[in-house]
């Protein structure tokens, strides 16, 4: 017998048998993905982070994002992604609103663009001033400061106090006070540039705590809102009022943070905002980077 004719006569003999492995271990590897499968929990339905109750107020919180580069556009293309899950109404803008000069195209491009979805399904923007702000800016209507540099305004349960923090004058100091006292809403919540606790490098402002806060114990106060780091923030309560730093929605000092005692939580590796929702007695919010994860959560309680 010739090799190539040996050849012919062991592939005839061996092939029923080398197809036949094949397909049973085929048969096994199907066999074992499906018992794999059924040992799998059912995926579980997403629940919403947020409790999403009827008639709550929810809304956006975002500082220092006027740049009109991309990642101001990543981040308002993301803001969309969580409003069409968690429905919000308006946004309020922490200053360095507009960053650079401000002409009518820079309000196109560092404002109405990046945030067009947004103010097409009628989201209500409310700005507060920051150093990098024309004040100039509180004539523009779409930030609803209808001409002045300070303001309040209420959301059922809540009034937001809209402090422009460059120039705290004694004028400023005693119509704050009067909206305080006068207020009698649930909760009050202020806002403003300037945080008055940080961790990051620049630190603190040195007037403004002496100032404001003496105010916000005062009456009653729970929650501020404060930009100018381009970072996120979380601090320990300070005298009974939580204070966060939500300034990062189009610039970022990476690495600003600095863990201490003031730290309960920080994000600095990336943009974010926050969203935020109050009910009756609760306060919910999520800090959600540029990428969409969620950095930040948790709820306050009303006292």
């Amino acid at each position: 017998m010739t090799p190539l004719i040996r050849l012919v006569v062991v592939m005839a003999i061996c092939w029923p048998a080398s197809l036949e492995a094949q397909q049973a271990q085929q048969a096994q590897q199907a066999q074992q993905a499906q018992q794999a499968q059924q040992a799998q929990p059912a995926p579980q339905a997403q629940q919403p982070d947020l409790p999403l109750r009827p008639g709550s107020v929810r809304f956006l919180v975002m500082g220092d994002g006027g740049t009109g580069d991309t990642p101001q556009y990543e981040v308002g293309a993301q803001m969309e992604r969580y409003r069409q899950r968690f429905p919000f109404t308006f946004a309020i803008m922490l200053g360095d609103n507009i960053y650079g000069r401000e002409r009518p195209q820079d309000f196109d491009k560092k404002f109405i663009k990046p945030y067009k979805a947004l103010l097409d399904a009628k989201v209500e923007f409310h700005a507060a001033l920051g150093n990098h702000d024309d004040p100039n800016q509180r004539y523009f209507k779409p930030y609803n400061l209808d001409g002045a540099r300070y303001r309040t305004f209420k959301k059922g349960n809540v009034r937001f106090f809209v402090i422009d923090s460059n120039y705290l004058d004694v004028e400023q100091r005693k119509w704050l006070e009067r909206e305080l006292a006068s207020s009698g809403s649930d909760w009050k919540i202020a806002y403003f540039h300037h945080p008055l606790y940080t961790t990051a490098r620049r630190g603190p402002e040195v007037e403004l705590p002496a100032i404001l806060e003496p105010l916000f114990v005062k009456h009653g106060v729970q929650v501020v809102f404060a930009g100018h780091e381009h970072v996120y923030e979380r601090l320990k309560p300070q005298k009974g009022i939580y204070h966060f730093t939500v300034g990062g929605a189009a610039k970022l000092r990476a690495g600003d943070t600095r863990q201490g005692p003031l730290t309960d939580a920080t994000f600095d590796r990336d943009r974010s905002f926050l969203l935020a929702e109050i009910t009756d007695k609760e306060m919910y919010y999520l800090a959600i980077s540029r990428s969409g994860n969620v950095v930040d959560r948790g709820v306050i309680a009303r006292k």
